[in-house]
């Protein structure tokens, strides 16, 4: 087997990514801005298409104030209202021009957000538009001595929006908009297609992983049947192209990877995600040109290329079926990368990410389920630490904020797989972190190739239960993302205990959990020690 380098690069940014399954947040529940009566609503993204003399123009986003009615959930229940400029424009004094219903729009001046809704539900406004005085959105809070029975809504543009729609208005241009806060649907057909191509994923390169430690089985067995001590030696010391994790090693691996999550943190920019975007490149060409000299060698027609080799410097031997196909492979990730913000980049991105993942699950083992324990255990930790309790040292989610790839002008890391959200009137992308299939996946493509190695049958081996567990895990982990309405969640957090508690308890239960906790795989005869019959004495 060739030596596949460029997945290990990204291994440990793959892993980093683990603990992933958001869609955006559009309802915020922030604990910290203070909340009473009148002051309690929750800070919600807010829709405001506009149209210009009556024919329709941008749809920009606002968030939504503390204070203040909710506004409609559906375009069409929204009213379509005049807009009007506030003079003077800060609203902190009444305004010199009466309104009949207008929305205002002002700035954001000097003086309280409540003070400004309060003159202008005086003025005769249905609505206030405040624009900001930066490009980011702000949370309109209450102050401690605010009147806040205000009956009209308020939300905040960002400044760029603002000032466009002010331009408009200078110019004696007819302004109108709508103001309306649609909801997440509770179940997008995005999440259903993510959820099989993540399971699928797992199938795949359990059955290709089972299939290759089969194979080198059987040449073992015959090594140990033909030949001499001193071949079976030889061919003892040879590489079998794997990489077995130990105890240490998965201890080690999830260290280095929370240290390199707050590097990712900290240095998080454009030019730091096309670092990232040139790694991933490295390891989906490698995965890519991997799956796809295996799929090919099946054929007849491609076999000789397979097993004829050509020695390259630098890579040593090569096959020629890997010379033909990695132009191809390169080609596929350098367009991906150079078109990777257009709308359907997401195809490529899935497509090198997949090829990745079954690699580095072909590649990378866990021995036994002692290691396998010890590594999912220490990623359930890793998970909930960096999702949940980071919030406290950083005031933010580290986690989150990487996958979302904030401060870097880009959508979110490319170690993801996803998919655009179809009937989401917010759009935006359902995604899952690399790492919540691969970790969960050593595990179960373990427990495949113990089954074969055992000669079990599918029904009777510990794979199906495995394989299910899984399945439910991530299931488990959307539902808890639609009740928390869209907030990131870990999915290890499920995924772990379904996956390794299923498979310690059914092999406690089925007696094998001392072999699957010490050996990972079953004991086989020496063929070339045959026991001698004993003499019989006259």
């Amino acid at each position: 087997m060739e030596t596949n380098w460029g997945v290990f690069i990204v291994v440990l940014v793959v892993v980093s990514s683990a603990g992933l399954g958001l869609a955006g947040d559009i309802v915020h529940q922030d604990d910290v801005a203070p909340k009473r009566p009148g002051c309690a609503n929750n800070f919600v993204l807010v829709k405001v298409p506009t149209w210009i003399n009556g024919i329709e123009d941008n749809e920009y986003v606002g968030v939504g104030a503390r204070f203040g009615p909710t506004l409609e959930s559906k375009e069409k229940h929204a009213n379509h209202t005049r807009l009007a400029l506030a003079d003077p424009p800060d609203c902190c004094t009444k305004p010199r021009n009466q309104l009949t219903g207008e929305v205002i729009l002002v700035r954001r001046g000097n003086c309280s957000f409540t003070k400004k809704a309060n003159i202008a539900e005086e003025a005769g406004a249905s609505a206030i538009l405040i624009i900001n005085n930066q490009t980011e959105l702000f949370k309109m809070v209450c102050e401690s001595d605010a009147d806040v029975d205000i009956k009209i809504p308020a939300l905040m543009l960002p400044q760029d929006a603002g000032s466009r729609l002010e331009k408009f208005i200078n110019n004696n241009t007819m302004v109108s908009v709508a103001l309306y806060s649609p909801k997440r649907p509770a179940v997008d057909i995005a999440e259903v297609f993510l959820w099989l191509m993540a399971v699928g994923t797992i199938l795949c390169a359990s059955y290709w992983s089972a299939c290759t430690a089969r194979e080198v089985a059987i040449e073992q067995d015959k090594l140990l049947k033909d030949a001499s001590e001193e071949v079976l030696q030889v061919g003892g010391a040879g590489s079998s192209g794997f990489v077995d994790i130990n105890t240490k090693s998965a201890i080690l691996f999830v260290v280095v990877a929370s240290c390199f999550l707050v590097m990712l943190y900290k240095l998080m920019s454009f030019w730091f995600i096309e670092v990232l975007v040139v790694l991933f490149c490295i390891g989906g060409v490698e995965g890519l040109q991997t799956c796809l000299v295996a799929l090919l060698s099946c054929f007849r027609c491609f076999r000789g290329f397979a097993e004829s080799f050509i020695k390259v410097p630098f890579f040593g031997a090569v096959s020629h079926l890997t010379l033909a196909v990695c132009p191809f492979c390169i080609t596929f990730a350098v367009v991906w990368a150079v078109y990777r913000n257009i709308s359907f980049a997401w195809i490529g991105q899935d497509i090198l990410g997949i090829a990745l993942i079954i690699t580095v699950l072909q590649i990378v083992r866990v021995p036994n389920l002692k290691v396998g324990t010890v590594l999912l255990g220490c990623a359930f930790f890793y998970d909930i630490f960096w999702v949940f309790v980071s919030k406290w040292l950083f005031h933010e989610s580290v986690m989150i904020v990487v996958a979302r790839g904030d401060k870097s002008g880009e959508d979110g890391i490319p170690m993801l797989l996803k998919i655009p959200r179809m009937y989401d009137p917010w759009g935006g992308y359902s995604v899952i972190g690399f790492g919540d299939i691969i970790l969960p996946g050593l595990l179960v493509a373990f427990s495949l190739r113990y089954d074969w190695l055992t000669k079990t049958p599918l029904r009777a081996g510990y794979f199906i239960w495995a394989m299910t567990a899984y399945g439910l895990g991530l299931l488990v982990t959307y539902v808890a993302l639609n009740m928390m309405d869209g907030h990131g969640q870990p999915a290890l957090l499920y995924i772990v205990p379904f996956t390794l508690g299923t498979f310690i308890t059914l092999g406690k239960k089925r007696g094998d959990l001392k072999t699957l906790w010490t050996r990972g795989e079953p004991e086989r005869p020496c063929p070339h020690v045959q026991l001698q019959p004993l003499e019989q004495k006259d």
